[in-house]
């Protein structure tokens, strides 16, 4: 065993197997309502909702959904940010059956139009200040599948919902056509809840991917891909049992990472979830040190913000368990940044990067709680195999040697939403006849089982006929003094091919200038190869992020190549 996963033996307490519950999503949740009853199950503005309240908050939507017309394996839409309206309607489809395909309330509305077709929703769930987008994606779609308006302000603490309404009604006019979700609960008043046919390997959630390697793809996704991502996230977490603590739940919940993660995990551990419907740096700084959270998930951009938010500058971070990095390189110079922030904040921990893809709903691999690796992005979790591939084929390859990573495990997806050629070229049955995912990234293992992620095979800029990682020149400049961040492309060249150029965001209080570009080269010249020198270096005052929050290369590859 230890030959096929040498990695077990930096586990140390964690356990390297887990037994799986035969339950789907809810019946794991409504078990941790009934262990925990008193345990506040999630956070919103200062509105706590317990455990105990939760399976009857569930089993409401659920009888409306019913009442909907909507039943086993109907595809319900939730364009939703995190709120206790999309947790509510997330368990609820699972427990009649349904499908909970979740999208970005701020997809642009041809988007949304796709996501319909693609998903073939019967219902739209969604809060009043997107109905204009959504009612037209909606009659674009044939069936014109209704929509459900939710309110940030039903579920506001009595003190802050009047004026919540009141500046909503001035920014938002009072919206026709649609279901107001007190009047979408009313139909299920009465309906009784029949037996869940849903069983743990069955379809349950639709994700899309992120959309930075291509094309969106809806990923299918089961009850025991979730239950197992959050089962395996609590034993590596290192701070079992989780129950009582709390998680900021600040990444959205239309992204694997902030479903499985900062929502579903810490409700199967009788854990509260504090919902972040929005993201700003005020906002964060305060709810940290207001809520004391216990655990911090969040992309490398968010712990970046940390380190410039105000409100944090004298705080005390004493009550942190865990601090965890995912959706994006977390680059060298950036975790020492962090590190160095937590430690003179009085933080007992460091930040630990985890890696995964949301076809394996999302992180499959974390660094452990005290053996970190430069560069590194950690060992598999319990029940999880890694190896790495020679690119494009089955081939293992030997530790230190850089190919393709493949992984197997309980957490990986059912396949691409109607796109089974598109699925067969990333599920391949290896020679061991096990089923491998191929993540479509670079990395390497070294001999102790620790992998080191080195690129998205497709995010390659080849120059003169050299290879150049875009990611190794980022963390170069990343580690000046002066950068807070970059963002590195190829631009088409007649004569190379492609050039390599540079996006530089400098820190606040420095000012873009020639002799700073010069600075920044010479910095360069010291530590990168000739052939993969930026030709152009050009200044930004912010660069552009994906919907999760990933720096949007891609449209900076775009704009550029367009020119």
């Amino acid at each position: 065993m230890n030959n096929q996963a040498p990695w077990l033996a930096f586990y140390g307490s964690m356990a390297p197997h887990i037994d799986y519950p035969e339950k789907t999503m809810w019946q794991m949740v409504f078990d941790a309502a009934r262990q925990w009853p008193e345990n506040t199950a999630y956070d919103f503005q200062g509105r706590r909702t317990p455990f105990k309240a939760l399976p009857g908050r569930i089993e409401r939507v659920a009888r409306a959904l019913l009442g909907q017309g909507v039943g086993p394996g109907d595809r319900v839409l939730i364009c939703l940010p995190n709120c206790p309206q999309a947790v509510d309607a997330f368990y609820a489809c699972n427990r009649i059956g349904a499908l909970a395909a979740m999208i970005h309330p701020l997809s642009a509305p041809k988007e949304i139009e796709g996501y319909l077709r693609s998903s073939g929703a019967k219902l739209i769930l969604t809060l009043d200040q997107f109905w204009g987008k959504l009612r037209g994606a909606s009659e674009a779609v044939e069936g014109r599948p209704p929509v459900v308006l939710a309110q940030i302000a039903d579920e506001l603490p009595a003190h802050l919902a009047p004026l919540y309404r009141l500046s909503q009604r001035k920014k938002f006019p009072r919206p026709q056509g649609c279901l107001r979700w007190r009047d979408f609960l009313r139909r299920g008043v009465g309906r009784s809840l029949p037996p869940c046919p849903l069983r743990p390997e069955d379809g349950a959630v639709i994700l899309y991917s992120g959309g930075t390697t291509g094309a969106s793809k809806g990923i299918l996704l089961s009850s025991r891909n979730f239950n197992a991502l959050a089962l395996q996230t609590a034993e590596a977490s290192g701070c079992k049992p989780l129950a009582g603590m709390s998680m900021l739940s600040v990444m959205p919940v239309f992204h694997g990472f902030g479903l499985g993660i900062g929502i579903h995990t810490p409700l199967v551990a009788g854990a509260a979830c504090i919902l972040v419907p929005q993201f700003t740096i005020d906002s964060y700084a305060r709810l940290v040190r207001r809520k004391k959270p216990s655990f911090i998930p969040g992309v490398p951009t968010l712990f970046e913000a940390l380190l410039r938010a105000e409100g944090l500058k004298d705080a005390d971070l004493s009550f942190l368990r865990g601090v965890f990095s995912g959706g994006d390189t977390l680059t060298v110079e950036l975790k020492r940044k962090v590190d160095a922030f937590l430690s003179a904040h009085h933080s007992p921990v460091q930040i630990r990067e985890g890696y995964g893809t949301t076809e394996c709903v999302t992180a499959s691999c974390l660094t452990p709680i005290d053996q970190h690796r430069e560069g590194s992005i950690g060992i598999p979790f319990p029940d999880t195999y890694y190896c790495i591939t020679a690119p494009g084929t089955d081939q293992p390859l030997p530790p230190g040697t850089e190919g393709e990573i493949c992984l197997r495990g309980p957490t990986v997806m059912l396949g691409y939403l109607d796109a089974p050629e598109e699925t067969s070229q990333v599920l391949r049955r290896h020679a061991d006849a096990q089923l491998w995912l191929h993540t479509g990234d670079l990395g390497r293992m070294d001999d102790d089982g620790f992998v080191y992620f080195c690129q998205r095979i497709k995010r390659i800029i080849i120059t003169s006929g050299y290879n150049v990682y875009p990611s190794q020149i980022e963390n170069i400049l990343d580690a000046h003094e002066k950068v807070l961040l970059s963002c590195v492309i190829g631009v088409k060249d007649d004569y190379r091919m492609q050039r390599v150029r540079a996006y530089v965001v400098p820190k606040p209080g420095v000012e873009p200038s020639e002799a700073l570009r010069q600075e920044l080269l010479a910095w360069c010249r010291e530590r990168i190869a000739k052939y993969a020198m930026p030709r152009e270096l050009l200044f930004r005052s912010e660069l552009p992020k994906t919907l999760v929050g990933k720096v949007a290369y891609r449209q900076l590859e775009e704009q550029a190549n367009g020119d």
